[in-house]
Order: C-alpha cells, then structure tokens, then sequence
C-alpha cells in the first residue's frame, strides 16, 4: 500500500522543472494542436455539424462526436504520455455509453480538460457536452468548435440564461443521442477571495461552510434535471484533486504541472435525486458539503479513498491517432496553399462559423 503524504507537504521540490527543451516539446504541441483543431473544425465539423445536419440531427452529432473525439484525443495523450502526469481515479467505476449529467468541482481553469482523460476510457470523449460562460464562445476558432459541439453558453445571470438553456437542453432529449453533460455549478473557478465571499454569503443564510469549493448556484442544475430527467442513466458527481499545485493551462503545455491528478466519481441514481426545485438545491449543496470534506481529507491525506483500477492509455493506439491527425491535417493543408478552390472553401466555412457562432445559429433538417 503506497504511503499517504499530505497534498501540501514539499510543493516546489515535487514541481517539475521548466527547461528549454519543455519549452521547445510545448511549443511544437501547441502548433500541432491547433492547426489540427483548425482543420477539424474546417474540414471534418463544417461537413458533419452543418451539411449532415440538413438530413439528419442524431446522425450529424454522431459523426461530430467521431471526428472532434479523434482530435480531443490528442490532448490526455499529451497529458499522460508526454507530460508524464499520472491520473488516478477512485470511487465509482463509470459503465460505458450512459447517458449521463456529471457534476465538477471547479478548482482551475483546466478541470474540464481532465474529465477528458475519464470520457476517454469510456468511449464517450466526442460526447462531451459542457455548460460555460458566454465570452469563450466568442474564441476565435475555439468558439466556433464550442458551437459545433453544442455548448451551452451561460451569462451567470439567470433572467438572461434561463431561456438559452431550456432551449438548448430540450434538443438532448433524445435517448439515442449518447451525451455527458458537464455542468461546474460553482460557476467560477476557485480563489481564496471567491471562498472568502462564499463563506459569508454561507453564513449570513444558514448554509454549510465550505473550505476547498465554492457555494455551489443550483438553478442550472435543476434546469438540467427538470429537462433531462426521463433521459438520462444517472447523475456523477466528479472531484478532482492536482498533486502538489494546481495547474495553469500553460503549466499543462509545458508539462510542468501538475504531477499527479487524482478523479474520484460517486454514481447517483436518479431515484436517489428529489424532484422539487427546493429540494434539489438542498440535495446540491449537501453534495458539495461531501465534495468538500473528500477534498479536506485529500489534501491531509494525498489520496481519495477507494481507488479503482481504470485501463490505461495504449502508447501504441495513441501514437497511431497522433500520427493520423498529423498525416490529415499535413494534407489538408496542402491543399489550402495548393488549390485555389480550397482557399475558397475555407473562407467561405470560416465566414459561416463566425456568424454562425456569432448569432447562436444551427440549420435544422429538411425532413
């Protein structure tokens, strides 16, 4: 049994050290990552995002999720392979292919590239759906591929959000649709500031109060549940923990942090979940009073408890997808600088996501 050392004990002599050559791997990866994002995006998301879409919703979204689940792929094996980051998960063993809404603590700015690393290992990666503020959907490029994927924009104002995801949520339905809704009701990435505020706002309305998260907003997770419900196979709750520092996106190109990520999943049934609003709130933050202890006791204690074992990363299969994408997209652009009908087509694809995104705009079958 491996021997339990405190998240906190020795920070800086466990964090990775940046040299010119990670500098150089990171550079080279962040290249190939987004000229490979831009040519899914062009290429293979126009075509099963927009012209499938014209004949058929559940089989556009079938072949979007092939495509960007190839390409996100890239980026646990860049995790795991490349930055030598060993993820750990504990609790519940996820079955594949449910239809599920998963609920996250929201520690850094790159916790949801982490729930990739789990989607991954289920086959469900290109089935990742999240729930995120608006002003990412204004990304260049990155928005477009966020309006693909049919994410669902939020103002965190509630009079604004609350008729954006009733609309949204209402066209996943459909039980034949695989889907892994992420939802981080926290809404905001924690700081000791925002901990400070929420412990106040706790206290000041009789609220459990809470150390390592934030008071979790509960509106957006009853719409969830309220339009969901007859769909869905369960709730999980997802709590992620970074060993020894928590990572900044940049920290996770360079490989420089973090050492260890450790991902522990409660499955809640359905049943288990009251069906009121009020009572879904309570249902809520009692869950983010548990999330909080978990976290108390990670911190003390350096691990979750009950660890399962999850299959690994193949190097092999890894580095065939890697070569891949980088053959497609090498080819890809090729073409653009070779054809002038390729030039064409990529303005034209560029012009319609930008408005397309700009707009919140989705053509709807034919039939």
């Amino acid at each position: 049994m491996a021997a339990l050392t405190p998240v906190s004990s020795n920070v800086e002599a466990q964090r990775n050290a940046l040299t010119p050559l990670k500098v150089l791997r990171g550079l080279v990866c962040l290249v190939v990552l987004f000229s490979t994002a831009f040519i899914t995006l062009v290429y293979f998301g126009f075509t099963s995002a927009v012209i499938v879409r014209l004949f058929s919703i559940h089989y556009s979204r079938k072949a979007t999720s092939f495509f960007f689940g190839a390409w996100l792929a890239l980026w646990p094996f860049l995790f795991e392979k490349i930055n030598k980051t060993k993820v750990t998960f504990s609790g519940d063993i996820v079955p594949s292919k449910e239809r599920i809404l998963l609920l996250a603590n929201h520690r850094t700015e790159v916790d949801w590239m982490y729930l990739w690393d789990l989607a991954l290992r289920k086959g469900c990666l290109g089935y990742m759906r999240y729930i995120l503020k608006s002003s990412l959907m204004r990304l260049p490029v990155f928005g477009w591929a966020f309006h693909i994927l049919e994410f669902i924009p939020v103002e965190r104002k509630w009079e604004v959000d609350e008729s954006t995801m009733h609309s949204m949520l209402s066209t996943f339905r459909d039980p034949q649709d695989p889907l892994w809704l992420a939802l981080f009701p926290e809404g905001t990435d924690y700081t000791e500031k925002k901990c400070d505020r929420s412990q106040k706002y706790a206290a000041e309305h009789g609220l459990p109060i809470l150390k390592h998260v934030l008071l979790p907003r509960t509106k957006g997770f009853c719409t969830c549940l309220q339009e969901l419900r007859g769909s869905l196979n369960a709730v999980y709750d997802v709590t992620i923990g970074y060993k020894y520092r928590c990572p900044s996106f940049l920290d996770n190109v360079f490989g420089v942090d973090p050492s260890e990520v450790h991902i522990h999943v409660s499955r809640i049934s359905l049943d288990c979940i009251p069906e009121s609003e009020d009572e879904m709130s309570s249902w809520l933050v009692e869950r983010f009073r548990i999330k909080d202890q978990l976290l108390s006791n990670f911190y003390g204690q350096g691990q979750f408890p009950n660890q399962v074992a999850e299959k690994e990363l193949s190097d092999v299969k890894g580095v065939l997808n890697f070569m891949a994408v980088i053959m497609v997209t090498g080819t890809c652009i090729f073409l653009i600088f070779s054809s002038v009908w390729f030039k064409i087509h990529v303005s034209l694809v560029c012009a319609y996501l930008g408005s397309a995104t700009y707009f919140n705009i989705r053509p709807q079958p034919f039939i």
